[in-house]
């Protein structure tokens, strides 16, 4: 930057900066560079789309139903413009929609993620667990998949939880960790090393592998037997 040289671009993407970040101050400062923060849309940001695109169409709907649209749109706002585009085609002429009529128009883009699911459920969040798997249609294969899933979480878990008993800090052990935690999930892996005990994960552990020759053996009701997993997992206490 100081030789000014031409025809080249350095990009630096980096999570949230500081005031007293040294790289912040810098690209601030400079006259040759620039400094952009985003931030992720939130259900709030994405209401107020919602909103202004119903006044516009003149399209008269509840909080409650922008709230549903929005909440089916899972925090993507290019998947709330293609519901809000979808509904406004439907509409037509229609001064007002109602929320059967959203139901049948609007449709997640995809299933929840099953690595969402695992984090969810190790977390004990139980509205957003239970919300995940109301939403999914899981096959065979898919509940296979969320086994392994749990598992390699289950066994990152056990190694989090043998380093925090050697630090005794929440922040190190998973700052520490590697391969590194993304920011983004380091808040719930947090909860999970606060909620489980090393006993508890070695014993879930077992319990996976029991689950699986179960399902490849029963595939008809296997997910039950996974739901029934999960639920379980939501009712652990530390106790």
């Amino acid at each position: 930057i100081d030789n000014k040289a031409e025809d080249l671009k350095i990009i630096i993407k980096s999570d949230s900066l500081e005031k007293k970040s040294k790289l912040r101050n810098f690209f601030e400062k400079n006259n040759n560079t620039i400094i952009v923060p985003f931030y992720e849309d939130t259900n709030q940001t994405l209401v107020i789309i919602a909103q202004k695109f119903f006044n516009e169409k003149k399209i008269k709907i509840s909080s409650q139903n922008i709230n549903y649209i929005v909440e089916r749109a899972r925090g993507d706002r290019i998947n709330l413009t293609n519901e809000l585009e979808k509904i406004a085609n439907f509409s037509n002429d229609k001064l007002i929609i109602e929320l059967d009529e959203i139901t049948k128009l609007t449709n997640l883009a995809e299933n929840f993620s099953i690595s969402e699911l695992a984090d969810q459920c190790l977390a004990r969040n139980r509205k957003k667990t239970l919300n995940i798997l109301n939403e999914n249609n899981t096959s065979h294969e898919d509940n296979i998949l969320i086994l392994k899933t749990f598992l390699f979480k289950l066994k990152r878990l056990k190694k989090l939880k043998i380093d925090f008993e050697a630090k005794k800090n929440y922040e190190e052990t998973i700052s520490s960790f590697r391969p590194q935690i993304f920011w983004k999930d380091k808040d719930l892996v947090k909860q999970q090393l606060k909620l489980w005990t090393l006993p508890q994960i070695q014993t879930l552990i077992k319990k996976i592998t029991e689950i699986e020759i179960l399902i490849k053996k029963n595939s008809q009701i296997n997910s039950h037997i996974i739901n029934d997993f999960i639920l379980d997992g939501l009712n652990q206490t530390n106790n």
